[in-house]
């Protein structure tokens, strides 16, 4: 919330035209509150959301990597690294704005990987989730392959699948080489990170640690299945808790920026609130000193 007004030109206007501009700054100022007061509830049931989430995935996780180092004659796909001619991104944007840099500051980040894997003549693709992706992307000319908007404060996995599915069927037929989720990672409320994770190939991650113990399985149907199934509800998972993560960061963002707005309001009142004074007091002095002399001239 800016300044409505100078000093010098708030000291001409009059007294009626103060008071209505310091109404009008009292209702902004009404609403930002509100807005505040909202993202902060809603930044609450998303953390929520967000520790449930999680284990789910950490779980799965950590199943991967014991099969994986428990089933040496098999390699999947989605472990081994290969030749990288072009690379996926899921882009976690949100729907709506007055959430400060959040956006900005993540597609800035992009865009310093994209010109990286262009100057090494390799593709990228985009798989982007909110609208504001859709729009900032569509503007700068990136190359999107799949979109979803709308999916409100309470996203649902299903509504995730169809951006996944395009993304995943590119890896599989060997379109794409490398997939990543781009989101804002959310530390705290005043800390949300933009951040760029791998997805496929799978990184090591702890194996250092799985490597430690000996670990034997009995694989029913077998492990090839197995390991197809638990990788991709494993990516469904991570796509998911960016989102989840992204919309939590969202909120937090808000709820500062609405923050911001109220103290400014309150900031802009008080000056008006003294010019008002000023110019009234002026006012007053003007019809003392014109009864003074109207006495006088008696």
């Amino acid at each position: 919330m800016g300044r409505l007004v100078e000093f010098g030109e708030a000291e001409m206007a009059g007294a009626k035209e103060i008071r209505t501009k310091i109404a009008s700054v009292q209702n902004t100022q009404k609403i930002t509150k509100a807005m505040e007061m909202v993202a902060a509830s809603k930044m609450r049931k998303t953390q929520d959301r967000m520790a449930a989430s999680r284990p789910y995935a950490e779980t799965i996780r950590s199943v991967i990597g014991h099969l994986a180092l428990g089933n040496l004659e098999y390699k999947h796909p989605y472990l081994e690294e290969r030749e990288v001619k072009r690379v996926g991104y899921v882009v976690v944007s949100t729907d709506r704005g007055l959430c400060g840099g959040l956006n900005i500051n993540l597609f800035k980040k992009l865009l310093i990987e994209m010109k990286d894997w262009s100057d090494k003549k390799v593709q990228v693709d985009l798989a982007l989730i909110g609208s504001k992706a859709v729009s900032f992307f569509s503007s700068v000319g990136g190359n999107i392959v799949a979109q979803v908007t709308g999916m409100g404060d309470n996203p649902s996995l299903s509504e995730l699948i169809g951006p996944v599915s395009v993304m995943m069927q590119a890896y599989d037929e060997g379109r794409l080489d490398k997939l990543y989720i781009v989101t804002n990672k959310f530390n705290n409320t005043m800390s949300q990170v933009p951040t760029i994770t791998q997805l496929l190939p799978l990184p090591a991650g702890d194996d250092e640690t799985l490597k430690k113990k000996s670990w034997d399985y009995l694989y029913e149907p077998d492990p090839k299945a197995l390991l197809d199934t638990l990788l991709r509800r494993y990516i469904e998972s991570q796509v998911y808790q960016g989102v989840v993560e992204n919309l939590a960061s969202e909120q937090a963002a808000r709820m500062v920026a609405m923050k911001a707005a109220t103290d400014n309001g309150g900031n802009l009142i008080k000056e008006l609130q003294l010019v008002y004074n000023k110019a009234r007091q002026a006012s007053i002095t003007q019809e003392l000193t014109e009864i003074v002399s109207g006495a006088s001239a008696v």
